[in-house]
This record gives C-alpha cells, structure tokens and sequence, in this order.
C-alpha cells in the first residue's frame, strides 16, 4: 500500500522529497528518497493500525507500546488545572492518545473534521472506543478553556502549517513556518502546564510513548513576544524529535506553504 500510495501521486512525491532535501541538504538524494520512502510507510501503518484500537485494554496493551515519562503526566494532572499535551503528525499519534485514556485518563484531541462524513463517523467512533472525545479545531478556542477548567486533559498536533492571520512564523528546519499561536494563547491564560508527546515506532513494530518534562512557560508584558518565544519553544522540541526519527514524520505536507511575505503585506 505504501509503494503504491507513493508512485501514483508524483506531485506528492515530490513535495516530500522538496521538503527533506532543504531540511537535511546534507543528505545524499538516496538518502532522501529512502527517508520518503519509510515515511509514506509509516502513514500507511497509521491507517492499517487505527482500526486495532477498539481492541485495545489494560490486558494486551503492554505487548504493542512502552511508556516513558508517565510520572511527568499524572504530576501535571495532580495540578488540577487540565493539562495540555503537543506533539506531531509523527509515528501513530493515535495509538499513543489510545494507550494513554486507558492507562490514566481520557482526554480530548483537537482535529480538523474530514470532508467524508462516514469516515469522520468511523474515526469518531474508534477514538470515543477509549473514551477520548474528538474536538473540532474550528472555533475551539473557548471550549477548550471551559474544558482545561474541568481539568481535562487536551492534546494538540501543532506541526502542520496555519494561514497567515491564524498563526506565527517561527523556525523549523532552517526556514519560517506559519505555526498555530493556540497552544501557546492557551497556556499563558490558562496555566495549564505543557507537555510533549510523542509516540515513536520501534524496528521490532512496537512503540514507544514519550512524555517529555512539563515545558516552561514565558509570561511577561509583552503578550505578543511571549506567544512567539513559547511557541518557538514547542516547534523546537518537535523538530528535535523528527530530526531523531524523520522517516516517521508526515513529510507529504506542504509545512511551509503560508509566506512571511502574505502576513507582511496584509500587515
């Protein structure tokens, strides 16, 4: 399915391999389409994997995933003002937020809602198998406040590229990404403590769930250099993690497709 999935779109193809090559201009181009390669791999077994989750209990979830760092998560939890978790279109960020809700407690994903109404249907419902609750992205900003102040925990992947006006530009891999300003808002008004999240593919096909040390937050007078710094910070630990791992990061996406240009002269 991966082979076939990266010959039949060659402006896809070429859109990870453009991306890869000015991330990692050290790279050789072998290299880079065999990074192309085991990355159409690993999104293909994201989709084969997902419907694995219902299936999925306290008994049997040891032999597919390992955890590490779940003490930074329940002393984020014991906070009681909800917890925000980041991460990345990376690895199966599905398969972590499943194993997570049955080892502790469910939380809510921020998405974006499919144009297919039966399969946003059937991902709803595997999702919800766990007791996680999917929550639309468009207009969340209010719900997840309410949410954070019910002490719920709420997961966000901030990795893809945002239109001008909805985001900040911030380094990642050498060049400015728009990068959604929600998390870091969110932080800063809430309190909420943050952390990374991230679920890696191990050679053996097991995974291994990561959750990093609570991230520090900067909260001064200038409300707009902190929402860029804090969200400077997160795209850094994210880029930190892919650089270890890149085969596993959703590479097909056009990250950088909103310009610093388009917010310069809307400006």
């Amino acid at each position: 399915m991966a082979k076939l999935f990266y010959h039949l779109s060659f402006k896809h193809r070429l859109i990870s391999i453009h991306n890869l090559m000015r991330s990692f201009p050290d790279k050789s181009l072998k290299e880079i389409i065999g990074i192309a390669k085991e990355s159409y791999l690993s999104v293909t077994l994201v989709l084969v994997e997902f419907y694995d989750i219902p299936y999925l209990n306290k008994d049997n979830l040891h032999q597919l995933i390992t955890i590490r760092g779940l003490d930074n998560y329940t002393n984020a939890c014991n906070e009681g003002k909800g917890v925000l978790l980041f991460g990345a279109h990376f690895g199966n960020w599905e398969i972590g937020h499943a194993a997570l809700a049955i080892l502790t407690r469910p939380l809510s994903f921020v998405y974006r809602i499919l144009d297919s109404r039966l399969l946003e249907g059937i991902i709803t419902t595997v999702r919800a198998s766990c007791g996680n609750t999917s929550l639309p992205k468009e207009n969340a900003m209010r719900q997840m406040i309410r949410l954070l102040k019910k002490d719920t925990t709420i997961s966000l992947l901030i990795d893809q590229n945002v239109a001008w006006y909805g985001g900040v530009f911030v380094d990642f891999f050498g060049r400015k990404a728009c990068t959604t300003s929600g998390l870091a808002l969110l932080a800063t008004h809430t309190g909420a403590p943050v952390l990374p999240f991230f679920t890696s593919r191990l050679p053996d096909g097991k995974y291994l769930l990561e959750i990093g040390k609570k991230v520090d937050i900067i909260s001064s007078e200038n409300r707009e250099a902190d929402i860029l710094i804090n969200t400077q910070n997160f795209t850094k630990i994210i880029e930190e993690h892919i650089r270890q791992y890149p085969e596993q990061w959703f590479w097909v996406h056009q990250r950088w497709k909103t310009k610093l240009c388009q917010a310069k002269q809307r400006g």
